[in-house]
């Protein structure tokens, strides 16, 4: 894997963040993500402002990897790549998309669930691809199906993941981290609870230092 790609999968987690105030929010936020051990953030741009929010992250935490998320046209990709943002999410699968991100040369992680999502990732040479929803899409045991034919690839399972099933997910091989919100809620973030924030991902963490290493 690169280099990008290698250091998500060290952390094992990705917070999945939806900011309704990045003025405000976007700077502690970044700095509770990274005390927790948890220096990345995929920021979605289902709320107003997402690469306002990248821009900001990146200025508190210089360090950290922030992306954004929920990408769906080629304005947004433009929009993560001047604010500094370093790799995109998508929901799905879009050839032109991914060849756009390519083009830019920004790593994409595009959304796959399906036998066919997994050979239009392949022609493009993708290492990394996310796999959402994942719980609602048939969860790990699926991912494991599709990894039978389709080695080539790591993935990173979105969706219905928490604290409660994060172990039984990093465990498996194919797995190289884990998109979730349950340490980044509207109610922590807008409720400025970064302690608790924190401490989920200090939580998240050991499990996958756990999970990996037994």
């Amino acid at each position: 894997m690169n280099a990008m790609n290698e250091a998500i999968s060290k952390i094992g987690v990705v917070p999945v963040i939806k900011l309704n105030n990045p003025e405000r929010d976007a700077a502690p936020l970044a700095k509770a993500l990274c005390a927790g051990g948890v220096p990345v953030a995929e920021i979605t741009f289902r709320a107003a402002g997402a690469d306002k929010a990248m821009k900001l992250m990146k200025e508190a935490c210089p360090d950290m990897m922030v992306g954004a998320g929920t990408v769906t046209n080629t304005d947004q990709i433009d929009a993560t790549i001047a604010a500094g943002g370093q790799f995109i999410v998508t929901p799905g699968f879009d050839a032109e998309l991914v060849a756009y991100a390519q083009k830019k040369n920004i790593p994409i992680f595009p959304g796959c669930t399906t036998a066919s999502d997994y050979h239009a990732a392949l022609k493009f040479g993708l290492e990394v691809i996310k796999f959402f929803p994942a719980e609602q899409s048939g969860g790990l045991a699926k991912i494991k199906a599709l990894s039978a034919p389709f080695p080539q690839f790591k993935v990173m399972p979105t969706g219905g993941v928490s604290l409660k099933n994060l172990a039984e997910y990093i465990k498996a091989p194919v797995i190289c981290a884990c998109g979730g919100s349950y340490m980044v809620t509207a109610d922590l973030i807008d409720n400025q609870k970064w302690d608790e924030i924190t401490e989920l991902c200090k939580k998240s963490r050991e499990i996958v230092e756990e999970a990996r290493n037994g």
